[in-house]
């Protein structure tokens, strides 16, 4: 069974135990749930439908924060002597999938066909005062 999730304005590919890297979650607690947006379970069956994920959950274990590889920046321009160099390294928070859980879709009932209404069938024979007005 595997999900797909939304965390940090990406989308990432989870299954139980997989251990992943998104965008830094301020002030977490030791657990994270996620709504999924696509469920396949075991069988192979694809879950998307908003009804049908209504009770799923996606739970992932804080692991602590790290840093991502640094990126460098470096300006520069010919014949100028300018040049610039920086730096950066994100911060990411590492998280382990607990459990995907989809909630036990209830087996609907067999309902009974309403029965149906009929339309009176009578025919009003057309009146004649209309005529006797045209008449004048």
């Amino acid at each position: 069974m595997y999900a797909i999730i939304r965390a940090g304005g990406k989308q990432a590919k989870v299954r139980s135990g997989d251990v992943i890297e998104v965008e830094r979650v301020k002030n977490a607690s030791e657990t994270i749930e996620f709504q999924p947006i696509l469920v396949v379970d075991d069988e192979g069956t694809t879950h998307s439908a908003s009804d049908a994920l209504d009770g799923a959950v996606v739970t992932a274990k804080v692991l602590g924060e790290v840093k991502g590889d640094k990126v460098d920046i470096f300006k520069y321009k010919n014949k100028t002597g300018y040049r610039r160099h920086m730096g950066h390294r994100q911060t990411f928070t590492q998280l382990e999938i607990t459990g995907i859980e989809m909630k036990k879709a209830k087996k609907a009932a067999a309902k009974k066909p309403a029965a149906k209404k009929t339309k009176s069938t009578t025919e009003t024979a057309p009146s004649d005062a209309g005529a006797a007005s045209e008449e004048e």
